[in-house]
């Protein structure tokens, strides 16, 4: 099976150091390069296009702008010379972020996640069902449109989609720019932050208690005067979230 790539990015070497890698690659098929993104949408619009090779910083519009408006592209791989847009990245259900200068070791695993997303979905028949942009509200960071009268929450990692009770989730736990969610049976890292977590949780269930943890006040064992217990677990109790957390637990009994 060959797979169908597209180039977009503003830098002539930058397109032809990833033409090359690609020209290695035998089941590859550049349908085209492009130096901006109105360039790449009449490629789009004209080719069947499976992997998406994307640069972010580009004049007019930006490639995560423009990877929004891709629903017809299953995998995206951002290529740029800029970290800090990782997070938006994984809110545009990319499949990998790559960091300028690429090396060819490191773009062949971005390459073979690519592939192994595109084969799940033909294997599954669900090749049109990818979604991003504004169709993605419930999978990713600040979409906090998620009706709160759920008793779940649905949450994305290692490409899947885990639905997580309310009453199984015992706490989360921020770890930079990923949180930890544990629940009853199992621990799911994800990219997510407890700001957007916490607007977007209910707040007569859970309440954030330090600035690394938000826990299920239905779970609580033990209060202490610094700290509560969740699952046998201590969890501190920061000073700014302290008189919060106890007006919420005064209304709860």
């Amino acid at each position: 099976m060959k797979f169908n790539v597209l180039i977009v990015d503003d830098e002539f070497l930058a397109r032809k150091l990833l033409l090359s890698y690609l020209e290695k690659m035998d089941d590859m098929n550049v349908v085209g390069t492009a130096a901006n993104a109105f360039e790449a949408f009449s490629l789009v619009k004209e080719n069947k296009v499976d992997i998406l090779l994307l640069d972010i910083h580009m004049p007019d519009l930006n490639g995560l702008d423009f990877a929004k408006s891709c629903v017809s592209v299953p995998a995206i791989i951002f290529t740029t010379a800029y970290s800090e847009h990782a997070l938006e990245s994984f809110e545009a259900d990319a499949v990998d972020y790559l960091l300028k200068p690429i090396a060819f070791s490191r773009f062949q695993k971005a390459i073979d996640k690519a592939k192994m997303k595109i084969n799940g979905l033909l294997a599954t028949g669900n090749e049109d069902s990818v979604v991003r942009g504004s169709d993605n509200a419930n999978m990713g960071e600040d979409k906090t449109d998620q009706p709160k009268t759920r008793d779940y929450i649905m949450v994305k990692a290692d490409y899947k989609m885990y639905k997580i009770n309310y009453a199984d989730l015992l706490y989360i736990e921020g770890q930079r720019e990923y949180v930890s969610f544990y629940t009853t049976t199992k621990r799911i890292t994800a990219l997510y932050s407890l700001k957007s977590l916490e607007e977007q949780l209910p707040s007569d269930l859970f309440a954030r208690v330090h600035k690394s943890y938000i826990v299920s006040i239905n779970n609580i064992s033990e209060v202490g005067t610094m700290s509560v217990t969740v699952a046998g677990v201590s969890i501190p109790v920061g000073g700014s979230y302290r008189d919060n957390f106890l007006s919420k637990l005064r209304h709860a009994t």
